[in-house]
Order: structure tokens, then sequence, then C-alpha cells
């Protein structure tokens, strides 16, 4: 039998002027402010309390902050971009504020919140969309010069549960990236992280697969960023709330460190923390 590869060949990634090593993997803390997000919607109603959640990432690990302030739940409801920016912006000029040390990752796929966001002090863009909800994200992220989470997805929040027909998932996912690769690499973007998209346009069953088979897309050379963290896949097969699910993403972000993950996006972030820990320790005993 071969030997297991724990981690992806990227080792960095540049940030502004600074390079985050994803050797151990690197943590993305996931912080949402709005109401109705799966697992933490409504939890963060003030100020005082998104910088008392980000400072506990902070001090459990986190090297980045993701702030979303639209929610992306299947079937969410849809926003406007003003509530949508009423929403992010404080909360990224807070934070920066705040913690100047620290990457923000603004979670949007509309190209004038995100313009908004790196000038208020985002470092990086999460667009979940893969660019495929607003025609100038692409070039947005471009004339940043800034790092790009290109995720795959179907439809919209509001339209994917029903788009989860593939006649080979892997094959499609693998066009996909190849085609907006190519197309952000013709703009100049270099540092791209890939998102497989767990949940958006994929059925549990097929969040398994995709979970057993990330090793498919190592040919890209790019890191990959996996998002699991309470998800349906994990606690509608466990039967249990959503924040009872945590145990769960700790298993699966294990079997997500095997496969080639290069960054960990999870609500619970010490959790994360141990399980690269305990995994690096494992890895490196002969």
């Amino acid at each position: 039998m071969g030997q297991v590869t724990l981690f992806s060949t990227k080792k960095t990634l540049r940030i502004g002027g600074n390079l985050i090593s994803m050797d151990p993997p690197a943590i993305m803390g996931i912080l949402n402010v709005t109401p109705d997000s799966f697992s933490d919607g409504g939890e963060l109603q003030s100020e005082s309390e998104v910088l008392k959640r980000a400072e506990k990432m902070i001090l459990a690990g986190a090297q980045i902050l993701d702030i979303g302030g639209y929610s992306t739940r299947p079937g969410a409801k849809d926003i406007s971009p003003e509530e949508e920016t009423a929403r992010l912006i404080p909360a990224i000029k807070s934070i920066r504020k705040s913690f100047p040390e620290i990457a923000i990752s603004a979670d949007t796929f509309r190209a004038g919140i995100a313009r908004r966001a790196l000038d208020e002090g985002a470092d990086m863009i999460n667009d979940i969309s893969g660019g495929s909800l607003d025609d100038q994200m692409f070039q947005t992220v471009a004339d940043a010069g800034v790092p790009y989470i290109l995720m795959h997805m179907r439809g919209t929040p509001q339209t994917m549960k029903s788009l989860t027909d593939y006649e080979h998932l892997l094959d499609e996912m693998m066009d996909y990236f190849r085609i907006k690769i190519r197309k952000l690499n013709e703009l100049g973007v270099r540092e791209i992280i890939l998102d497989p998209g767990f949940g958006f346009a994929k059925t549990i069953d097929q969040n398994y697969y995709l979970l057993k088979n990330m090793g498919y897309f190592e040919s890209l050379g790019l890191p990959l960023l996996i998002g699991i963290s309470r998800k349906s896949m994990i606690f509608k097969t466990l039967g249990v709330p959503p924040a009872n699910a945590v145990n769960g993403t700790t298993v699966l972000n294990t079997e997500a460190l095997i496969n080639g993950a290069s960054i960990l996006r999870v609500h619970d972030v010490s959790q994360a923390a141990e399980c690269i820990r305990l995994m690096q320790k494992l890895n490196a005993t002969t």
C-alpha cells in the first residue's frame, strides 16, 4: 500500500503582503452576520458580538475569517445588494480595525460588494458562484490582485437543490474548474483556491462520494478549501440539529485532511485545530 499524502503540495497563500502557510492546513473561521444561516443565523447581531466571536476564533487558531452577509443555505431568501452591504461592510470594517493582522475573506457573489469589501479591509473574495452570478467578478478580483476562492455550484441558493442531476459528477466538476481557472489566469489571477462546494447542487450521497474522491482534483495543482462544517450531510445523516454536528464535522474534516485539504472552513475553530494537530502527529509517526 502506498503512502497516503496528507497535505496539498501548494504550501503558501499570499494575502496582501503576507504569506499564510498551509502546512499544516490553515483554518478559516465562519462569521455569518445573517439572521437566517442554517447553523448560526442570528447569533451575531451587534458589533460587540461580532468582535467577541472573531477574537475567540483568532485565539483558537484561525488564520482567516470568512465574513458573509448573504445566507446561502438551500432555499434561502434572496436579499438586495443594499441589505447585504449593510450587513457585511460594518463587520469587515470593525474586524479590520480591531484585528489588523488577521486575514479577512469577504463571502459574496456580487462584484460591486466585493469591491466595496476590499476597499474596507477585506483581503480576499469567497464566491459561491464561481463568477456565474456576476460576470464582473473575475475582472474585479483581477484588478484588485487578491486571492479568489472558486467554488463549484449550479444555479442559485434558491434553485440549487433541484440541480443535482450529473452524468459524471467529478468529470463535470473538473471541466467547470478548468474553464474558470483558465479565464482567471488569462486575467492575471494566480492565487486561486478551489472549493468543491459541499451541499451546493449536490445530494448527501454525492457529497460523500465527493469527499472520498477529492484527490481527483489534485492534478489542478491548487489548494482545496473544504467547507463541510455542521452541514446537512452530517446532521441529517446523524439525525441531530446542526449545532450538535460538531463531532461529526471533526470526523469528516479528518477524512478531508487525509484526502488533501489545504484549508478547513469551520464554525468550531478549536476542534478543527485539534484535528489538524493530531493528524500532523499521526502523519509524522513512522
